[in-house]
C-alpha cells in the first residue's frame, strides 16, 4: 500500500500518453498561450480585489503587495516552465507532482487544483455580474435585485439568485465544449479589449493622481504575518485578522493563477518545449507590470479608505469627476472578467483529464474526449454547472477567501518538485532550465509559505476539510483503480528525453 501511494510516474510514460489517441489537439502557439495567461490573470485582481485589499488590508502599500506577490510568482514560474518544457502534457502541477513526489502527493495537489479553479471561476463570475449591473446603471438601467443578488449575501440586500453570473457561466461552457481553437480566438478578442481598457485606466488616471493620497503609505504596516497556532510574528491585528502589506500580498495572490493555466495547456501547444515557457514568463511579466501600475494609479486617485470595494476602478473615475469613464471602465471590466472566467473554466477540466487518465477519477466521464471537438466535454459541462450554481447563490466575499491558499499551496509543491527531479532524474532533457537551482525553488517555497501564514486560520480549516474529503475519495476509489499500480512491469525511465541532454 505504501509503495503504491509513493509510486512515481515515469517521464517516458507521461510522454506516451500525450501521443495516444485520447490526446488533445495541438494548435496553440506562444501568442495564444500568452493571451491565455494574461486573460486568466488580468481581471479580478485589478477590477475587484484591489478595492477591498487597499481599503481594508494594505492601503497604498498594495503597490508593494503586488511586487511581493509578483516576485514569489517569478520564482514559481521558472519552476513551472522547466516542468512544462520537460513534460508537455495536461495536468499542470498535478502531473509534475506525480513524476517527482508520487501518487499520493499528486492526488493531493490535483484535488487542490480542482477546487482552486472551480472556486476562482465562481468568484470571477460573481465579479462579472457586479460590473454588468454597474454597466447597466451607467446607461440608466436597473437590473432587478431579486435576480441580481445571491440569497446568502454577507453584506447588503439579498435576492433569490444571481442570474447574470449563472448565464455568463453557461454561455462560456458552450463555447468551451465547441473547441479549444474557438475558445482561444474568443479569448484573444476579450484580452485585447481588456488590455486596452487597463492602458486607458493607467494613461488617463495618471493625470488625476495626487501624491498626498499615498500618505500614509502603509497605514496598516508592512507586516501581516502570523503562525497557524495563533502566535503573531509581526503586523497589525484587527478583529483577529492580520493587516498590512504582506497580508495584502496574500489576499491578492490568487490573481496570479494565470500562468498556471498556461502550463495546464501544455498538451495543446504546437511546440511546447519552446512555446509554453514563453507563454508562462511573458504573461507573468505583462501582468505584473499592469497590476503594479493600476494599484499605483488607483491609490493615487482616491484616498485608500474611500476606494469602493465592489467596483473600485470605475468608481474611482467617478470620484474625480470623470463620470463618462464609468461606462468605458465597466465595459472593459466585463471583457476582462469574461476572459478570466473562460481561462479558469478551460484549465480545470484539463486537470481532471490528467487524473482520469491515471485512473484516480472515473475515466469514462472525466477522461472522455469529444470525437469531433477533441475537448474533455463531459468534465467541461460538469465544471460549468458547478461554477454556475456556486456563483449564483454564494456571496463573493466567501468565494474569494477560499482561493489564495490553494494557489500558494500548488506553487510550493511545484518548487519542491523541481528540487527533487534535479536529484532523481539529473539526465533528463530540459529544453528550459530553471536558473540558480536550488536557490530559486527554495526562495519560491519560502515566500509562498510566508504568504500562506498571512491568511486567516479559517482558510486553513477549509483547505483541511477539502483535503480530508479528497483523501477519502482517493482511498475508496483512486487507489483501487490506479493505472500505475497495474503497470508493475513498465520499463525504467530511459527514453530519448533523457538521452538528449540539453
Amino acid at each position: 500500500m505504501l509503495r503504491q501511494m509513493f509510486a512515481k510516474k515515469s517521464i517516458s510514460l507521461l510522454l506516451q500518453e500525450s501521443k495516444s489517441e485520447n490526446r488533445l489537439r495541438r494548435i496553440l502557439g506562444p501568442v495564444s498561450l500568452t493571451s491565455l495567461g494574461v486573460g486568466c490573470t488580468i481581471g479580478a485582481g485589478i477590477f475587484v480585489v484591489t478595492g477591498s485589499a487597499a481599503n481594508t488590508v494594505a492601503g497604498p502599500a498594495l503597490i508593494l503587495s503586488f511586487v511581493v506577490a509578483g516576485i514569489a510568482c517569478i520564482f514559481s514560474a521558472l519552476c513551472y516552465a522547466e516542468f512544462a518544457a520537460m513534460v508537455p502534457v495536461a495536468g499542470s502541477a498535478y502531473t509534475y507532482a506525480y513524476a517527482t513526489l508520487g501518487e499520493l502527493f499528486a492526488w493531493i495537489i490535483g484535488w487542490d487544483l480542482i477546487i482552486e479553479y472551480t472556486i476562482a471561476a465562481s468568484s470571477v463570475a460573481k465579479g462579472w455580474s457586479g460590473y454588468f449591473q454597474s454597466f447597466l446603471k451607467s446607461i440608466h438601467k436597473d437590473f432587478p435585485q431579486a435576480i441580481g443578488r445571491a440569497p446568502f449575501e454577507v453584506t447588503g440586500p439579498t435576492g433569490h439568485i444571481d442570474l447574470p453570473a449563472l448565464l455568463i457561466t453557461l454561455i462560456l461552457t458552450v463555447v468551451l465544449v465547441i473547441g479549444i481553437k474557438e475558445s482561444t480566438r474568443f479569448n484573444n478578442i476579450m484580452v485585447g479589449l481588456k488590455v486596452a481598457i487597463v492602458c486607458f485606466v493607467i494613461a488617463v488616471g495618471a493625470f488625476f493622481v495626487h501624491p498626498g493620497n499615498w500618505h500614509p503609505f502603509a497605514p496598516f504596516g508592512y507586516g501581516g504575518v502570523k503562525l497557524l497556532w495563533g502566535k503573531w510574528v509581526f503586523g497589525t491585528i484587527v478583529n483577529g485578522k492580520p493587516l498590512g502589506m504582506l497580508a495584502g500580498a496574500a489576499m491578492i495572490f490568487y490573481a496570479y493563477i494565470g500562468f498556471d493555466t498556461v502550463s495546464a495547456h501544455s498538451e495543446e501547444a504546437r511546440n511546447p518545449q519552446r512555446d509554453v515557457p514563453i507563454g508562462i514568463i511573458a504573461s507573468l511579466i505583462i501582468c505584473s507590470i499592469l497590476y503594479i501600475a493600476v494599484a499605483a494609479i488607483l491609490t493615487g486617485m482616491v484616498p485608500y479608505n474611500m476606494i469602493d470595494t465592489s467596483a473600485p476602478v470605475s468608481n474611482a473615475f467617478r470620484q474625480v469627476g470623470l463620470g463618462w469613464a464609468h461606462f468605458i471602465v465597466s465595459l472593459g471590466a466585463m471583457a476582462g472578467l469574461t476572459s478570466v472566467l473562460l481561462a479558469l473554466m478551460l484549465g480545470q477540466p484539463r486537470v481532471s483529464l490528467a487524473m482520469a487518465r491515471d485512473g484516480l477519477l472515473p475515466p469514462n466521464f472525466f477522461g472522455a474526449i469529444h470525437p469531433k471537438f477533441r475537448t474533455p466535454y463531459k468534465s467541461t459541462i460538469l465544471t460549468g454547472c458547478l461554477v454556475a450554481i456556486m456563483a449564483s447563490v454564494i456571496p463573493l466575499q466567501v468565494l474569494v477567501e477560499l482561493i489564495s491558499i490553494g494557489t500558494l499551496f500548488a506553487f510550493v509543491i511545484v518548487c519542491l518538485a523541481v528540487l527533487i527531479v534535479r536529484y532523481t532524474n539529473p539526465g533528463a532533457h530540459r529544453p528550459f532550465r530553471c536558473p540558480m537551482v536550488p536557490l530559486v525553488p527554495i526562495l519560491g517555497m519560502s515566500i509562498c509559505l510566508l504568504l500562506m501564514s498571512s491568511l486567516d486560520s479559517v482558510n486553513w480549516l477549509r483547505l483541511g476539510i477539502w483535503m480530508v474529503v479528497g483523501l477519502v475519495i482517493y482511498f475508496l476509489y483512486g487507489r483501487r483503480h490506479s493505472v500505475l499500480e497495474n503497470l508493475k512491469n513498465s520499463e525504467p525511465d530511459a527514453t530519448p528525453i533523457e538521452a538528449k541532454k540539453g
